[in-house]
């Protein structure tokens, strides 16, 4: 029917508003339809830093752009990206890249990020699998993330400004700017989904056949070498991979901990040292599971080799040891905090023995969190029993390091008389348990060559202040002797996240020999050194720890306390062991100065400004007492500092008799 002439022009205005109004309704529903979920994962970027996407949840949003080295819209588009970084960090927007490309290494991308000014994470995905996961295309693109609900609700191009070949002066649309106001607003974000003008990425792996991966050939035996032996009936794993149906029913929950790398537990550094007892999947291993997860897990053909897979389980995997040390029971309460033990035995020996190597057989795996075993010399004193320090530590036992088997022909001498001391942490579990740990020593038929010594870089002044999201604390170890460095142990408690080893020579030079990135409190690993590591003389051996005491840290007991240090987990520790042995010394012939070596300890820590010697300032409350008057007498060189060499000096005036081993206090957590 015609519309009336009169009414046209009411008509005409209902059809524009209609269309307004259809457009609306299309580009709310376009970003509703167009928003997809982004998974959790974690990346190491140009510096070694881990980098975990959801702890970033308290963000107003996060925004990620593909970089990639040479691409010159990248590089273009660097000035706006800044820019807008700029602009909107100060109101809690968290600015990141990625970079995905097979061609770059972190080495070419901290290069290109020093070249190009970028100073914002450049995230490593080396296995590609987070790219392929997000389906990118191109460089240059920009994901604006609510971390509301992990919705990329923006994907493309900053702005319109960049073409090939070409760029415009001044951009007319703001594409990610739009975006990003709108999430701020609390607003449907209206800016469509675009094609970004970028150099192409080659996912090598992207249109494989992943179906046809052979779960008996490929991914049985990669279980079967990294995650069986733990993934076990009676294993540490909380499910046992025993089947193809086991694996393919946790199939999720495996890619989820293979890209969080939360699994396997193996924290350092791939780019950094070579180790003996890497656990790790190698970056094929990693593509292989995910792919084959990712198309389905499926079955093939071939013999199940998890079927019916048994483990030979021995009592006492390096075999029947010599000495069989039962530690007193302890019955753990179903809740609550459970002081530390510091249980004591007899030595039962009459004959000094030489031990090769250790192991702990926990008693119930559930509540045990750790348990370092020592011994004391039947000399020490009375003051040393309850304190958790040894004077021959032997082993420290938390899952996944049961076993403490020393340098071939070196070993710790335990003298007839004294005692074995224990340090015990136990971690209710909701129900009353008891726990009778045993430790089993063996001994060498013979006088080995040389001492195994193991000592720590320590501080127990730490004082880590509220609410800092990488707060670090520094210490040092300095080697007077030619040495063989063999491993290392970082250790902190629920607020440590990253932690370092760094070795500078007494040429001023500098090399990171462990990084520990994405330090995980459940799991208290020692990275052994596939060869061992010579130190020489003037050496110094760097630990660094950051410590997250802010809300953000899921696991801070307390983001408003000043925290100390002290055994108990919701305390702090900077504590990084190392076991060595020195060039020059011998069984026969020990060369270890005890003083001494308590002495380098203590200004490890205590040199906060690390120039070798230890200011007025610098000096702890109880040395001062000591030295109102003869400071400068001490200060024998006159510098205004103590060094080393000075302060051994005072403590040999002082009558510190020396021992067989470095001082090793205690661990805790």
């Amino acid at each position: 029917m015609p519309v009336p002439y009169h009414l046209f022009p009411i008509f005409i205005a209902e059809i524009a508003m209609l269309r307004i109004l259809a457009i609306t309704v299309g580009l709310l529903l376009g970003s509703i339809a167009q928003a997809e979920r982004i998974e959790n994962f974690v990346l190491l970027d140009q510096h070694g830093d881990a980098h975990n996407l959801y702890y970033h949840r308290d963000k107003s949003a996060v925004v990620i752009m593909i970089q990639g080295n040479g691409c010159p819209i990248v590089r273009n588009a660097l000035t706006d990206y800044k820019a807008l970084r700029d602009t909107y960090a100060n109101r809690g927007v968290h600015f990141m890249m990625l970079n995905a490309n097979l061609q770059d290494q972190r080495s070419t991308i901290l290069a290109e990020a020093e070249k190009f000014g970028i100073d914002m994470p450049i995230l490593h995905d080396e296995t590609q699998l987070i790219g392929e996961s997000l389906n990118l295309v191109r460089t240059a693109e920009v994901l604006v993330i609510d971390p509301k609900n992990w919705q990329i609700v923006y994907r493309g191009p900053i702005n319109d400004r960049q073409v090939y070949e070409r760029q415009k002066a001044e951009a007319s649309n703001h594409y990610a700017a739009e975006a990003i106001a709108n999430v701020l607003a609390n607003q449907p974000v209206t800016v469509a989904n675009r094609d970004t003008m970028g150099c192409l990425i080659n996912f090598a792996q992207r249109n494989a056949d992943h179906e046809q991966i052979s779960y008996t050939d490929t991914i049985a035996p990669i279980l079967q070498e990294k995650c069986v032996v733990c993934h076990t009936e009676g294993g540490l794993g909380p499910w046992a991979m025993s089947s193809y149906e086991m694996v393919r029913g946790f199939a999720p929950m495996m890619r989820e901990v293979i890209r969080t790398k939360r699994m396997p537990p193996w924290h350092a550094d791939p780019h950094i040292g070579v180790w003996k007892n890497d656990k790790s999947l190698s970056i094929e291993q990693t593509q292989t599971l995910v792919h084959w997860i990712e198309a389905g897990t499926p079955r093939g053909e071939g013999e199940d080799p998890l079927k019916d897979l048994t483990i030979a389980r021995v009592e006492w995997p390096l075999g029947e040891p010599d000495l069989i040390l039962d530690i007193p029971e302890y019955t753990i309460p179903a809740s609550g905090v459970v002081d530390y033990k510091f249980p004591r035995l007899a030595n039962p020996l009459d004959q000094g023995v030489w031990v090769k190597a250790a192991t702990v057989i926990p008693g119930n795996r559930e509540v045990v969190h750790h348990i370092l075993a020592g011994s004391i010399d039947a000399t020490t004193a009375q003051a040393k029993r309850d304190s958790g320090v040894f004077d021959n530590y032997l082993i420290g036992y938390a899952p996944g390091n049961e076993s403490n088997l020393f340098p071939q022909d070196t070993g710790v001498y335990i003298a007839p008389g004294g005692e074995y001391t224990f340090q015990l942490h136990y971690t209710p579990i909701g129900r009353e348990v008891v726990d009778n740990s045993r430790i089993g020593l063996y001994f060498h038929d013979e006088q080995p060559g040389n001492f195994y010594r193991q000592s720590v870089v320590i501080d127990p002044t730490i004082q880590i202040p509220p609410n800092q999201p990488r707060h670090a604390e520094v210490a040092y170890y300095e080697f007077d002797k030619p040495a063989l460095l063999h491993d290392l142990v970082p250790h902190s408690h629920y607020r440590g996240v990253a932690s370092k080893f760094e070795l500078i020579g007494p040429d001023g030079s500098r090399e990171t020999v462990l990084s520990v990135p994405n330090y995980d409190f459940n799991w208290q690993r020692t990275y052994t050194f596939a060869e061992p590591m010579r130190i020489e003389p003037g050496s110094r051996l760097v630990h660094t720890t950051w410590y997250d005491n802010s809300a953000a840290n899921p696991g801070n007991p307390d983001p408003n306390r000043t925290v100390p240090w002290g055994l108990q987990s919701w305390d702090e520790m900077l504590y990084g062991a190392f076991s060595y042995t020195l060039v020059d010394e011998t069984s026969e012939a020990p060369i270890l100065d005890k003083a001494l070596a308590d002495t380098t300890q203590m200004v490890g820590f205590l040199d906060k400004d690390m120039d070798g010697k230890l200011s007025w300032q610098e000096l702890p409350a109880r040395i001062k007492r000591r030295l109102v008057q003869g400071f400068k007498m001490v200060d024998s060189n006159a510098d205004g500092g103590l060094d080393i060499q000075e302060l051994y000096s005072l403590s040999k005036r002082e009558q510190q008799a020396p021992s067989n081993g470095a001082s090793t206090e205690a661990g805790g957590g």
